[in-house]
Formats: structure tokens, C-alpha cells, sequence
């Protein structure tokens, strides 16, 4: 059994016992059967819940993100390598000349990503989409993805969606953080 799955259980057990000192107290101080139940399911959640709430503030809103169209390159590239960080996994930022198309590595093995960063006046194009999905073996790495402060042209979505690579546009920057998290979570089998 893996170390993953026992920390899984003793969060499961630390759930169950939380949930039923905070149904037998609530059921102490006076709060009705229905009350006390509904406690007991609600209080464990909490923290989980909090934690999501000051996440979710820390995002930035759709009228927000014109910040990124007044960053230079290298600003937006470290913009998006604070997301990556924040979102709880190692960056590591590549050398500006000889980076084989990859501008940040995510995560680690075997689960990491290749990203390219384009802050561009315009949609990208399937360029950027190859030299991501070409360097991204340069670089070890399991998945790509492209992210832009614009859009992308129909040739690079079509070419994305050919490789499985994720493309990032402006509508789409408030999710960074959890397509990323989502993309080098290791996988639990």
C-alpha cells in the first residue's frame, strides 16, 4: 500500500472523529437531533471551505486582467510562473536563448509541463504550439501547455487539440492556477 493511500485514511479518520466531537458538542449544548447532524457533516468541511474562499480571493476577476496587457514578455512570463508556484508546484524557469520552445517546467517527474508563454497584440498561431510540444521532450516532460494574454488562431487550436496540448487564453487566465494543479497532480491508481 502506498504512502499516499495511508495519509488518505488518516485524513478520513481525523474527518470522522472532528465530525462526531462536533455533533456529540453541539448535541451537548442544547441543539436538536437534525441540528447536531447537520453540524457534524458541516464542521469537518470548514477548513477545506476556507481555504477555498481565500484562494478564490486571490484570483484575479475578469476586469483584472488587463494588467497582463500591460506587462512585457519577461513580466508575463513571471506572472505565470508566480500562478505555477502558487498553485503549489516547483517552476523552474529556462534560459531565455537555447529553451527549445519551453519558457517554464512544472511540477515534477513523471507528471511534469512544458509551458510557453505569449504576451502578443494578437491571437497566437500554431507556432507556438509546436515549439512546445517539440521542446517539451527536450525537457522531460509529460504534458504541454501554451498561455497567452489573447486568443488563439483555429490552426493552433487545431494543432493543440492534435497533441493534447492545453491552450491558456485571456478568458481563460482565472483558471490557470487549476489547470495546473490539475495537469502535475500525480495520478492516484
Amino acid at each position: 500500500m502506498s504512502v499516499r493511500r495511508h495519509s488518505i485514511r488518516a485524513v478520513w479518520k481525523v474527518y470522522a472523529v472532528v465530525a462526531v466531537a462536533a455533533g456529540v458538542g453541539a448535541h451537548l449544548l442544547g441543539l436538536s437531533l437534525p441540528w447536531s447532524i447537520a453540524v457534524a457533516v458541516l464542521v469537518p468541511a470548514l477548513p477545506a471551505f476556507l481555504l477555498g474562499v481565500l484562494r478564490g480571493a486571490g484570483t484575479p476577476g475578469v476586469g483584472e486582467q488587463a494588467a497582463s496587457d500591460q506587462m512585457s514578455g519577461i513580466e508575463f512570463e513571471d506572472h505565470v510562473a508566480r500562478i505555477a508556484r502558487a498553485s503549489g508546484a516547483p517552476v523552474i524557469m529556462t534560459p531565455v536563448t537555447g529553451d527549445f520552445g519551453v519558457d517554464l517546467v512544472v511540477g515534477r517527474r513523471p507528471d511534469r509541463l512544458a509551458i510557453q508563454c505569449k504576451r502578443q497584440s494578437r491571437p497566437v498561431g500554431a507556432g507556438a504550439v509546436q515549439e512546445v510540444v517539440a521542446g517539451a521532450a527536450m525537457h522531460d516532460c509529460a504534458h504541454t501547455m501554451v498561455v497567452t494574454n489573447h486568443d488563439f488562431t483555429p490552426a493552433a487550436r487545431k494543432l493543440a487539440e492534435q497533441h493534447g496540448c492545453v491552450l491558456v487564453g485571456r478568458d481563460d487566465l482565472t483558471r490557470l492556477g487549476s489547470m495546473i494543479r490539475r495537469l502535475v497532480t500525480p495520478r492516484v491508481s
